[in-house]
């Protein structure tokens, strides 16, 4: 018998089996495909987290998995977190299907040991989560969501008491404590009804939204007397039928931006995304309803989050009258040029930006026009949030974070990408420059003419279950072993591999130098012409990701370069 089949008889044959993953396991009976997918190995638990297909098995999201990963940070928490029980861990969840339920879930273990949750009586966005961790003094936080995954996903995402995502250092030793457990059908879990009576099962209210919206205006570079005004611009705004209707409508308010047209029949949470292929503003076709809306009201501008409402899509008016999407990379360098010149000078010194180093070097170039530093960071919004942490001990200043896939920070009482307080800054920006006669798109052409013109894109190969790993393993052994001297004709300046942390110096004696950032399974060409190139296996789908970087003293010339990286780097992708 196979590993998988003995994992698959321990399921079916449990007698006290929830009855709805007993009867998909009964359907799956004859389909062995299926099952040994399901159950050939364990759902990953990484930095990220954990997120997969809801189902029945050990590879799936179901209340056993979402249990035995409780139960190993309820464990990892006491032997090293203090004040564990009183403080208790936050638990916030989205739109999916099983959301609420997993959340309630997460609660019941943490009260077999005596541990508080705090869990919002109803879905709340992911920056509320990382807030109310901090907010509360939690020794933890939970959210529950895949973010923009299509519907048959959910995850499980773990926040340390700074209320960033964990480290790899805090995920690699949860890991040990959810290992310790064998059986994840047989995890210590409290009812719900005993879990209120003894108090360790607390909804988080209104309180934690007033605190976090009071946060949220001081983001604003107006003035006060400016944010009194009334303001002259019209939004468009959907939520993806995800959780950031409320805050985003009320953060607006705040600033008395009182024309928004709300995308009514995408305002509702649908753990189906009924009206998209894919709830992520990433992808243009999320904004066809808001488009068309725009076009109806001449909106100014369009806003949208995704379901967990840590990402945002902005879209904005051309010269023909049509709406274009800005890109992550595009959106970020106008935030940061915004914030920047709209800050004391003097502040600015000792200011530090994060990017990630998949994310626009132009983030850098506006960043050292100003006097501030750019960090780089790995991909991944959890390292941003860790440095933003030791600046806490440095003195240094947090004044902007970003990276290229719509995530975006500005104030750091949340400490993972915000989308709303993205979408007030979006449309706070639009407002500033539309009393100057200007779009958002007219100030990017400003940034390309100053800086340079920077475009990146990003080029996706999925490849699914068992084999597919092994494919996406290939290419990356394949990029190492035969490492590439040119790409497109341009000459390979700098190899940097994330996973041996060395950056090798292409000359005669191939200097090689330390990285000194985390490990990570990422390599990077630095090429001439001041492109680059970047390999990274996705941490949360089965993806290979290439992402590239161009700048070149046209557009023209930068978008021949890009299509040139792209169709390269392909082809050496699908090789496998």
């Amino acid at each position: 018998m196979e590993q998988w089949e003995k994992a698959y008889d321990k399921w079916q044959s449990f007698p006290h089996l929830e009855p709805s993953l007993k009867n998909e396991l009964a359907n799956m009976k004859d389909n062995t495909t299926a099952l040994e997918d399901a159950f050939y190995k364990e759902l990953t638990f990484g930095t990220g987290g954990m997120r997969g297909i809801l189902g029945p098995g050990i590879n799936r999201m179901n209340i056993y998995t979402v249990r035995k990963a409780v139960n190993g940070l309820a464990n990892y928490l006491q032997v090293n977190c203090v004040n564990v029980k009183d403080r208790g861990v936050a638990v916030s969840y989205d739109s999916r299907h099983m959301s609420q339920e997993f959340a309630l879930e997460t609660a019941k273990v943490l009260g077999a040991y005596g541990i508080k949750a705090y869990v919002f009586d109803s879905l709340h966005p992911t920056p509320l989560l990382s807030f109310a961790v901090r907010y509360l003094g939690t020794a933890a936080g939970v959210m529950i969501t895949a973010s923009h995954n299509p519907p048959e996903y959910n995850g499980f995402k773990v926040y340390n008491e700074d209320g960033g995502q964990i480290t790899p250092a805090e995920a690699e030793a949860i890991i040990g404590f959810i290992n310790e457990m064998k059986n994840e059908l047989t995890v210590p879990i409290v009812e719900r009804k005993q879990l209120e009576e003894q108090e360790l099962l607390n909804w988080i209210g209104e309180e934690v939204d007033n605190a976090y919206l009071a946060q949220l205006k001081q983001i604003s570079r107006l003035s006060d007397q400016e944010q009194q005004v009334k303001k002259d611009l019209q939004i468009v705004f959907t939520a993806l039928h995800g959780t950031s209707y409320d805050l985003v409508l009320k953060g607006l308010a705040q600033l008395n931006f009182s024309n928004v047209a709300v995308v009514k029949e995408q305002a509702e949470p649908d753990p189906e995304f009924s009206t998209v292929a894919s709830p992520n503003p990433e992808e243009h076709q999320a904004f066809t309803m808001a488009i068309e809306q725009g076009k109806m009201v001449n909106a100014d501008i369009l806003i949208g989050t995704d379901p967990d409402a840590d990402r945002l899509g902005v879209a904005v008016k051309d010269s023909t009258g049509e709406y274009t999407i800005l890109t992550g990379n595009q959106f970020g360098s106008l935030v940061l040029d915004y914030i920047l010149s709209h800050s004391d000078k003097a502040l600015l010194t000792n200011a530090r930006m994060l990017k990630t180093i998949v994310t626009t070097e132009m983030g850098s170039a506006i960043a050292n026009a100003y006097g501030v530093e750019t960090i780089d960071t790995l991909t991944g919004f959890k390292y941003i949030g860790e440095k933003i942490r030791q600046f806490d001990t440095t003195g240094e200043t947090f004044i902007f974070g970003f990276e290229e896939s719509y995530g975006y920070l500005i104030g750091s009482f949340a400490r993972d990408k915000d989308a709303v307080q993205a979408a007030l800054m979006a449309c706070e920006m639009a407002y500033f420059w539309k009393k100057q006669g200007l779009t958002l798109l007219d100030a990017l052409d400003v940034l390309y003419e100053k800086h340079g013109f920077y475009l990146e894109g990003l080029s996706q190969l999925t490849l699914q279950g068992k084999e597919g790993a092994a494919q996406i393993k290939a290419i990356m052994d394949d990029v190492r072993k035969t490492p590439l001297t040119e790409i497109a004709g341009l000459n390979v300046l700098q190899v940097e591999d994330y996973l041996s942390g060395e950056r090798t110096i292409i000359n005669k004696n191939h200097n090689v130098e330390k990285i000194e950032l985390p490990k990570e399974n990422v390599v990077k060409y630095i090429l001439e012409h001041d492109s680059w190139v970047c390999l990274r296996p996705s941490g949360t789908e089965p993806k290979i990701k290439c992402y590239y970087g161009v700048c070149e003293k046209s557009r023209e010339a930068s978008e021949e370069r890009l299509a040139s990286l792209k169709s390269t780097m392909e082809a050496v992708m699908e090789r496998k």
